[in-house]
């Protein structure tokens, strides 16, 4: 049965019972309760908040007369700068002569050649981590984030001389995402999703458990998986094609391709038929990257498409109350709160506040846009340390999954948003907001976002650098094929690369930039190889790690971009619908 969506344009959506997928995340529902209990003000909004601080000033910037020497790199930049290089060492396909990476060269030119329906096959986009698995899930949403961050500090790539670099990252894996289904066609019915694959216990050639070498030795045929049911993999490249598309808009050609290809990806993923997520009872997909639901990547890429297209049917699509419930959004369950490759909630609320807060669209999203809002306010509220809602190591580094391994990227992506909430505030002259009661400043969520960078970066019990190449001490020993096979020009079997792989030595090529998974709940961290837990890089940790950078580092200048966001949106006015007769006669 179709729910009819009563805000106009011509989606409908299939609304199925909340399945079980919804129950697998570990719903902390005593601390959901008292959280509730706490944040009874935060709904209050934050025009209520800023009332009771004082009236905002408004401040005039005029453009100094002159030009300012820029000021040195700070350590954020410098991270930066080596961040974005580990992109350069995943690429797969024929690396330009402009890569930089003199260890690497071109792999996977036979990926996806057997296919009839792919011209050129599947050679390009990104090896997922130190394996040489093309996973598409966690690359499009890498691809996603790295765009946003663009699309908010674009004048901090800028100045910093990464912009043209950052854009290239990002081409390089959205012309590989255009490959992955039929992205000229308006129409379509499946979507391919992974390239290579591992099966444990294998002793065949694969690309995880089996084989030790590097993608340039890969002379065994890659399996190529592809699903008919996909709404969150279609939703997720939607999203990564729409919000490059905002990236792009200076080369219309290029974003208007993006454009078309993100509305047939989304229109795939939202289709009735589809509601079994990508992964489902695939046992090549589910141990790595298996998809605990798609409700979240409906309501994450509708938000790009709209701000891709000014087209109102996806910001009706996005505040259909339907999505949120069945993807429980406003539950206040911390797991929900946690930003990952698995979960855009907390993400998607705050790209859709800030709509309400830059734009104030009022009815008829306001009621939905409202509770995304304040939903945001809580998320921001558990990240702080004061509340103890998530556990913290005795070093300083928030545990968002709970002890559990590979930490790290976790941090930096609730660095990222908890960074970019604080500059929306700053943007619009508010001070803060409230959890519970107590009201709390914008500069604490910068500190928070602060501490937890700067933890990664060496302000830990180790006095290390997670970050490959920064610093003086950083992991050497990282569990990366490519880096730990000497570039000798020799040509090492699957077995033969074990030999690298088990050898005590550190890696004889530095895969620079490359943050690894990190410690555990106790702030230790074992530097070795073979332990994936601890010393393994991944594309979504170093998306996160590239979004916290370019958001805290003052090298470039402070804010955000206030405006690109909205280039594609039409004029609010007047108003799509008339008010409801209650706002006319009260």
């Amino acid at each position: 049965m179709h729910s009819a969506n009563h805000w106009g344009g011509s989606f409908e959506i299939q609304v199925d019972p909340i399945t079980e997928e919804g129950q697998s995340r570990n719903m902390e529902e005593d601390r959901a309760m008292l959280l509730r209990q706490q944040l009874d003000e935060t709904q209050q909004g934050w025009l209520l908040g800023f009332l009771l601080i004082g009236i905002p000033i408004v401040i005039v910037r005029h453009l100094p007369n002159h030009t300012e020497p820029m000021p040195p790199p700070d350590a954020y930049t410098v991270a930066l700068h080596k961040a974005l290089r580990f992109f350069n060492g995943q690429k797969s396909g024929r690396l330009p002569k402009s890569n930089g990476i003199s260890w690497r060269g071109d792999s996977g030119l036979r990926d996806g050649s057997r296919l009839s329906d792919v011209k050129g096959g599947l050679v390009g986009g990104y090896y997922d981590a130190g394996d040489n698995i093309k996973f598409h899930f966690p690359m499009a949403f890498s691809m996603t984030l790295l765009s946003w961050s663009v699309i908010e500090y674009g004048h901090k790539y800028k100045a910093i001389g990464e912009y043209d670099h950052i854009l290239d990252i990002i081409k390089w894996g959205t012309d590989y995402l255009l490959r992955t289904f039929n992205s000229s066609a308006t129409t379509i019915n499946k979507i391919y999703s992974q390239v290579g694959y591992a099966r444990k216990g294998s002793t065949s050639p694969d690309d995880e458990h089996y084989c030790w070498q590097r993608p340039e030795d890969i002379n065994y045929h890659r399996e190529v998986l592809f699903s008919t049911s996909a709404p969150d993999l279609g939703s997720e490249v939607a999203a990564a094609l729409a919000a490059a598309s905002i990236v792009f808009h200076h080369e219309k050609t290029y974003s208007k391709k993006l454009v078309k290809a993100a509305t047939t990806a989304f229109k795939f993923a939202t289709a009735p038929s589809q509601r079994s997520p990508y992964s489902s009872g695939n046992d090549l997909i589910a141990p790595f990257y298996n998809s605990s639901g798609f409700w979240d990547e409906f309501i994450w890429g509708a938000a790009w498409m709209y701000y891709a297209t000014g087209n109102y049917s996806y910001i009706s699509f996005a505040t259909n109350p339907e999505l949120p419930n069945n993807a429980n959004a406003f539950s206040n369950s911390l797991d929900l709160s946690v930003f990952s490759w698995d979960n855009k909630l907390p993400a998607a609320e705050l790209l859709l506040s800030r709509f309400r807060i830059f734009l104030n669209p009022g009815y008829p999203y306001e009621d939905i846009l409202k509770r995304y809002h304040a939903t945001s306010d809580q998320n921001m509220c558990f990240l702080l340390k004061q509340f103890q809602f998530f556990k913290w190591t005795k070093g300083g580094l928030i545990l968002l999954n709970h002890g559990r391994p590979q930490p790290l990227q976790y941090a930096v992506k609730a660095a990222f948003l908890a960074s970019l909430y604080a500059d929306y505030m700053n943007e619009s002259n508010i001070p803060g907001w409230y959890c519970g009661s107590k009201f709390i400043s914008s500069s604490a969520l910068t500190h928070f976002a602060t501490s937890q960078v700067n933890y990664i970066l060496g302000k830990n019990p180790k006095n290390m650098s997670y970050v490959v190449g920064y610093g003086h001490k950083y992991p050497r020993h990282v569990h990366h094929r490519a880096a730990s096979i000497p570039h000798n020009h020799k040509r090492y079997t699957c077995t033969g690369g074990w030999k690298w792989r088990d050898a005590k030595p550190g890696n004889p090529n530095t895969i620079t930039g490359a943050m690894v998974g990190g410690p555990d709940r106790f702030d230790h961290f074992l530097d070795v190889r073979k332990n994936h837990n601890y010393s393994e890089p991944t594309l979504v940790a170093n998306a996160g790690l590239v979004a916290a950078l370019v958001a805290l580092t003052g090298s470039g200048g402070q804010g955000i971009d206030r405006n690109t966001m909205f280039s594609t949106v039409q004029a609010l006015f007047p108003p799509p619908h008339p008010p409801p007769s209650s706002w006319i006669h009260p």
